[in-house]
C-alpha cells in the first residue's frame, strides 16, 4: 500500500502519541501548523504539507530528548492566561495558582494596594494579582533581564498596566518602600537533588538554593519585614517536605499567624505569615 506524502493530521497525531505524551504531541503539532490544539480535532482529515511536517518532526525529536513542550512552543497556560515563556524563565506550574488564590484571599477588592512578586520569571504571579486586583500596584522583580523582558511582553499582551518591573536580587529593588503583601515562588530545591536532572532545561538559579534549598527563603524572610506595612503578609511557595522548616524560619523572623496551606495533592505548598509591626 502506497503511503501518502501528505499524511492526515489525525493519523500523524496518533503516530506522534506513541513517541511522546498525547497532549504534548497535540501542542507541538498545533504549533507547527500555527493553529490551536482545539483546531486539530475539528480538522483531523486535513493533510499536512512537507514543510510543516518537517517542522513538527523537529519539535517532536527535541521533545523526545527532554526539552519541555512549553519552551518548544514558547507558551504555557497559567491562571486564566496563555503566557509567553522562554529558557530564561521557570515554566509556571499549576500548583503555583494556590499561591495566587491565597494572596487574593488576603487582598480586599476595590482597595488601593501595593504588592510585590519576587523572582517573577514569566510574570505569572504578578500578572494574576494585577488582573484580579485592578486598583493594586504590583511590582515584579527578577534578577534576570531575559525573564523581565518576557514578563513585560506578557503584561503588554494581556493589556495590564498596573505593574512595574525592576531588575535586582530579591528585596534589593524594594529599598525604601513598603507593601501590603509580598509573594514569591523562590528556588527551593536542594543543590545536588537528583530531580534537578529532570529540570535541566530550566534556569538553575530559579530552581535551587543552597544545600537544603532554603537559602532564598531565609533571605526573603529576614529582609521582608523592612518592606511590609504593619499587618502585611508574606507568602512563599516551597517544596512538599519543607513546610515545618519554612514555618520555623518565618516565626524566627517575627511573623505572626504563620501557617502552611496544602495543594490539591494534599502536600505542603505555601507558607504565609503576617508582619507584627
Amino acid at each position: 500500500m502506497k503511503t501518502s506524502a501528505h499524511p492526515r493530521l489525525d493519523a500523524l497525531l496518533r503516530q506522534a502519541s506513541e513517541r511522546v505524551d498525547r497532549v504534548d504531541a497535540a501542542a507541538l503539532l498545533a504549533h507547527a501548523l500555527r493553529r490551536s490544539p482545539a483546531w486539530l480535532y475539528a480538522h483531523g482529515d486535513d493533510t499536512i504539507d512537507p514543510a510543516d511536517h518537517a517542522r513538527f518532526e523537529t519539535l517532536l525529536s527535541r521533545r523526545e530528548q527532554g526539552e519541555p513542550t512549553a519552551y518548544l512552543t514558547g507558551r504555557r497556560g497559567f491562571w486564566s492566561f496563555d503566557l509567553q515563556v522562554s529558557p530564561d524563565t521557570l515554566i509556571p506550574r499549576p500548583e503555583t495558582e494556590l499561591l495566587v488564590e491565597l494572596a487574593l484571599a488576603r487582598l480586599p477588592e476595590a482597595t488601593d494596594l501595593r504588592l510585590a512578586d519576587l523572582g517573577t520569571g514569566s510574570g505569572a504571579i504578578a500578572l494574576a494579582l494585577a488582573h484580579e486586583r485592578r486598583r493594586a500596584r504590583v511590582l515584579a522583580v527578577d534578577i534576570s533581564p531575559g525573564a523581565l523582558e518576557i514578563a513585560r511582553r506578557n503584561a503588554i499582551e494581556l493589556g495590564l498596566t498596573n505593574l512595574e518591573f525592576r531588575q535586582g536580587d530579591w528585596l534589593g529593588p524594594l529599598a525604601g518602600e513598603r507593601f501590603d503583601l509580598i509573594a514569591s515562588n523562590p528556588p527551593y530545591i536542594a543543590e545536588g537533588d537528583p530531580h534537578l536532572d529532570d529540570l535541566r532545561h530550566e534556569p538553575v538559579p530559579a530552581l535551587s538554593s543552597g544545600c537544603d534549598g532554603l537559602n532564598a527563603i531565609r533571605i526573603i524572610a529576614v529582609e521582608a519585614p523592612a518592606h511590609l506595612v504593619p499587618g502585611g503578609w508574606l507568602l512563599l511557595e516551597h517544596g512538599w517536605d519543607q513546610g515545618e522548616a519554612v514555618r520555623e524560619i518565618l516565626a524566627a523572623a517575627g511573623f505572626l499567624d504563620v501557617m502552611t496551606d496544602r495543594d490539591l495533592e494534599d502536600r505542603d505548598r505555601v507558607t504565609s505569615g503576617r508582619w507584627r509591626g
